[in-house]
């Protein structure tokens, strides 16, 4: 019975990754016009995270299933809550439509699991947050740069312009064929969040396991992945063809580089990242000022965070149960809570105060 409740979940997080991570990376594409269809770019998107996760998944489904906590650990039981802590924390990205970092999410419920049994490989976790910080950074950059030489071209050559007009219909495909080679690195990625740790459990063989994760993956990108898209290819910022295309070959490159290393890489940082680059070479810093861009910030840093505690609390909870560690992080929530509330009470009264002519 357990065995079949943890397969469910860990279907149920393939879907909610199909819906927050992969969805986005066909963003480019409608948010530049290349494709004006919104199901027409969430179904190319799921046949290329089927095809990225059947054919290139395996090393990050090694890292997943044991290469963070010892394996030994990975009971029935634990995989449930490591499957739940990750699905609960994508279903509220979803849910208001940020593109949320799955592999952050998985790595943190995993890295909970870890620490609630001091089980926790901590200098591949700490090599693993290294590349997270590093290849968007790395994304960022390039679109950057990229973006900084088309302008230097424009400018340097007028004509430059006018004649890729003239290659509109090739740009377009270039542009599809660069998104699609992203949603095929989603699938070599991100699969393995969803089934890296059913499979290191033993409760799934491996390629049973990649081809449902790749199947369930695929379906979550057409159901729900809807929001993700807007967000990705609309409301950060408008994208020409050309920018469109970096950002998809950026993003595509870096993934399934890390793919092939067997590193869970955030996929949605860093194609957000490449958009930001772009953006920021185009219009100037003031692109920070959005407020979606700061949304996304904030949960991508609270994310993992938020996926460990609820993994480590389930733990203490069902599995270890600790009355002493229970109160404390009843408490820390309380104190959380409170301190927020507090935080907007004095700004609310600040800036009443000040609205009714006080210290002028």
């Amino acid at each position: 019975m357990l065995t079949y409740i943890a397969i469910t979940i860990g279907l149920l997080l393939a879907m909610n990754i199909g819906g927050s991570g992969a969805a986005a990376t066909m963003g480019p594409a409608y948010g530049s016009g290349a494709i004006a269809g919104k199901k027409t770019a969430l179904f190319l998107v799921a046949i290329g995270v089927f095809l990225g996760a059947a054919a290139g998944s395996g090393e990050v489904v090694k890292t997943i299933g044991k290469g963070i906590v010892h394996g030994d650990i990975l009971t029935i039981e634990v995989v449930i809550v490591i499957l739940s802590a990750a699905t609960l924390t994508l279903f509220f990205a979803n849910y208001i439509g940020i593109p949320l970092s799955t592999s952050e999410v998985a790595v943190g419920a995993i890295a909970g699991a870890g620490i609630a049994f001091r089980s926790l490989y901590l200098d591949r976790l700490i090599l693993i947050v290294f590349f997270w910080i590093a290849i968007p950074a790395a994304a960022f950059l390039l679109g950057y740069l990229l973006e900084k030489l088309k302008s230097l071209i424009d400018r340097s050559w007028p004509g430059a312009s006018k004649a890729a007009q003239r290659w509109k219909k090739q740009l377009i495909l270039l542009l599809i064929i660069t998104g699609f080679m992203e949603a095929v690195s989603a699938g070599m990625n991100n699969a393995a969040n969803a089934v890296g740790p059913l499979i290191g459990a033993g409760i799934l063989e491996e390629r049973t396991g990649i081809w449902l994760g790749g199947s369930f993956l695929a379906f979550g990108a057409v159901i729900l992945g809807g929001k993700v898209i807007e967000t990705n290819g609309k409301k950060i910022t408008r994208l020409s063809l050309i920018q469109g295309s970096t950002v998809s070959f950026i993003g595509a490159s870096l993934v399934i580089l890390a793919s092939l290393w067997g590193f869970p890489v955030p996929l949605t940082q860093i194609t957000t990242s490449a958009i930001l680059g772009v953006g920021t070479a185009e219009k100037g810093a003031r692109l920070f000022q959005k407020n979606i861009i700061i949304r996304i910030l904030k949960v991508w840093i609270v994310s993992p965070v938020m996926a460990l505690v609820i993994s480590y609390s389930l733990i203490l909870i069902v599995l270890k149960p600790n009355p002493y560690i229970l109160a404390v992080i009843i408490s820390v929530f309380i104190s959380t809570v409170g301190c927020i509330s507090l935080y907007r009470s004095i700004r609310k009264e600040r800036d009443t105060f000040y609205d009714q002519g006080g210290g002028v």
